[in-house]
Formats: C-alpha cells, sequence, structure tokens
C-alpha cells in the first residue's frame, strides 16, 4: 500500500511534470491499481477525457507501463523507483540547459567585448557621434545598463507618447534594482500632463529622484559622471547626438546639472515663487520675452502649448497691471523679477 505517500509529498512536484489532475490519478492508481476509468471521474469529479488526458501524461512521464497480466491495461510504477527516475532525468536536463547557458554567456562576453573595441574604434577624440533616433536610443539603453553609480538626465520638451514612456519603464525599473541612483529633472509643466504627471510620479515611488524646473537648456544623459549623451541641436532630437567621454567637457556638463538641480524644486512640491504672485515658470517666461524670444519659441523652451504660453500671458499681465507686454516688461523689472 501507499499510505506513506502523502499529497504534499506530489504537490510540489508540479516542475516535473506532475500538474493537479495528473496527481490525483496517480495517486488514486496507486491506491486502487484496478479502479476503471469511469469510476476515477466519478471518484475525481473529472470528465473521461481528462482522466485519459492524465493517464497520457502519466504513461508518458513513465510512472505508468502495461501490466504483464493484461497488456492493454496499465498499472503504476512504485513511485520509489519512478519518481527518482524522473527527478534524474530532470536534473540531467537541468545540467544539459546550465551548460547551454554557460556557453551562451561565454559567447555573448565575447560579442561585447568585440562590439566595445568597435565602439572605442568609432570614437574621434573622446567623442562619438549618432545619427538617428534609433541609434540615438540603443546607445542609450546600453550606457543605462553599464551604469553603476548613478544615471542623470534632463528632460525638457512637452509630453512624449505614450509608447515611449511605456517602452523606458522595464530599462528604467532594472536599472533602480541594481541599486543604480536616477535623478531627473523635468518641466514644471510636467504637472500639467496627467500622463506625464503619473509617470514622474511611478518613477518617484520606484525609487528615483524627480525634480522640475522651469526651462532646462537641452536634454542630456550623464552615466556614472563617465559619459555624457546630448543632442547635435537641442531643439530637434533627431538629427542625430554625440557621446562624450572627453574629461573637460565632460565635467562642465555634470557641473551644469549639479546647478540646475540644486535649484530645481522636488516633484510634488509646489515651485519656488519669484513674487508674490509669480512663480518661477512664470519668470522664466517673462525672461525669455525680455531676451527677444518669440512665443512659439518660448513655448517649446517651457514645453507648453503656444495657446497655454500666451494664457500666461495674459494672466501676468492682469496680475501686474500691465496693459501691453512693454508694459508687461517694465512692470517685471520693477519688481525685480528680471
Amino acid at each position: 500500500m501507499v499510505e506513506h505517500i502523502r499529497k504534499g509529498d506530489l504537490a510540489v512536484l508540479g516542475p516535473l511534470g506532475l500538474d493537479d489532475d495528473t496527481e490525483a490519478v496517480y495517486r488514486l492508481i496507486l491506491e486502487n491499481p484496478s479502479m476503471g476509468i469511469d469510476h476515477m471521474g466519478e471518484v475525481l469529479g473529472r470528465e473521461r477525457s481528462a482522466v485519459n488526458a492524465a493517464l497520457d501524461r502519466l504513461a508518458d512521464l513513465a510512472l505508468l507501463r502495461p501490466s504483464l497480466n493484461d497488456p492493454n491495461c496499465l498499472r503504476a510504477v512504485p513511485p520509489e523507483l519512478a519518481l527518482e527516475a524522473l527527478l534524474a532525468r530532470h536534473q540531467a536536463e537541468l545540467a544539459r540547459k546550465q551548460q547551454e547557458i554557460e556557453q551562451s554567456r561565454v559567447a555573448v562576453a565575447g560579442l561585447l567585448a568585440d562590439y566595445s573595441v568597435l565602439r572605442v574604434g568609432q570614437r574621434a577624440g573622446g567623442v562619438e557621434r549618432l545619427v538617428g533616433l534609433d541609434a540615438i536610443r540603443t546607445r542609450l539603453e546600453e550606457l543605462a545598463y553599464r551604469a553603476r553609480r548613478d544615471a542623470l538626465a534632463f528632460a525638457p520638451g512637452g509630453p512624449q507618447p505614450a509608447a515611449n514612456r511605456e517602452a523606458g519603464k522595464p530599462l528604467a525599473e532594472a536599472t533602480l534594482k541594481r541599486g543604480v541612483g536616477l535623478r531627473t529633472v523635468y518641466l514644471d509643466s510636467v504637472v500639467n500632463d496627467q500622463r506625464s504627471r503619473e509617470h514622474a510620479q511611478w518613477l518617484a515611488a520606484s525609487g528615483a529622484e524627480i525634480r522640475t524646473a522651469p526651462s532646462l537648456p537641452m536634454r542630456m544623459h550623464i552615466i556614472d559622471r563617465e559619459v555624457v549623451l546630448v543632442p547635435l541641436d537641442p531643439q530637434d532630437s533627431s538629427k542625430g547626438a554625440v557621446v562624450i567621454h572627453e574629461v573637460g567637457a565632460l565635467a562642465g556638463f555634470c557641473a551644469l546639472f549639479d546647478q540646475v538641480w540644486a535649484s530645481a524644486t522636488p516633484f510634488g512640491e509646489a515651485p519656488a515663487r519669484g513674487g508674490p504672485e509669480v512663480t518661477a515658470q512664470e519668470i522664466t517666461l517673462l525672461k525669455l520675452l525680455a531676451d527677444g524670444m518669440t512665443d512659439e519659441a518660448a513655448a517649446r523652451k517651457l514645453g507648453v502649448s503656444l495657446r497655454t504660453e500666451r494664457r500666461m500671458i495674459t494672466d501676468l499681465s492682469n496680475r501686474l497691471g500691465a496693459g501691453s507686454r512693454f508694459q508687461l516688461g517694465q512692470r517685471a523689472a520693477e519688481l525685480g523679477l528680471l
């Protein structure tokens, strides 16, 4: 008899191929070798087809074998033999797969080494040039994967497409899980777009440090303070980017990030105000207009729509008592906002 075979002993054999139905049928056959298929179905509350499928699975696993008395009947192989043999087969399969993994690991290491040599060969004076958005994304993923200490970024521009945000999540999660610190500065206007705001909240909840600023000089990624990726044209990322390894230039970009980070507002807090009724974002708008920037260019710099930018100007004019843009500039200067 098989009283020593407890249900829990078999319940943990799922990795060996015994699902619940297969286990239940095996137990019944061990306890009642002569029980018919229909009777098994009644006892287990299963259809005949389900019992037959379980029997086929047991035969495939060599847990059943033809009876010597009647080759048309199946009998259970004693579990002491059958399960040990099944375990040995799985151990051999696991060892084979482990060997394949190690061989693949060696091959990958060789490929990465060759690729690194190729990358070094493509540099000129510590600078790599990337052409096209695909090349930029691929190189950025490579740099983030190799990050060991921190990854710093400026993220200007308006709301990103949902597909771009979702595509970046696995990389961010993997980077954070390795203990790499993520620090990103977004525009203050990120809070005006629900999806962008939710993405920033997700990053913060995942362990990243997020801050916002009224404006940002460019899109920028710094990895371990050893390499920086910046666009060739800050106004059009599609024109390409450069990856800079040169120490002197890198120090300047790191200093720029530290300066902006120090004055940026932690995500979730109200932006600092430059006057009794004027936000930091509005002050930046006033300065952009004072420098002669057009409404369209100022809107792009702030990461807002042209309509929003003009509404901000109207609101500022009303609050500061200005009847024209010229008067708005005068009032801003009088209040020390420029």
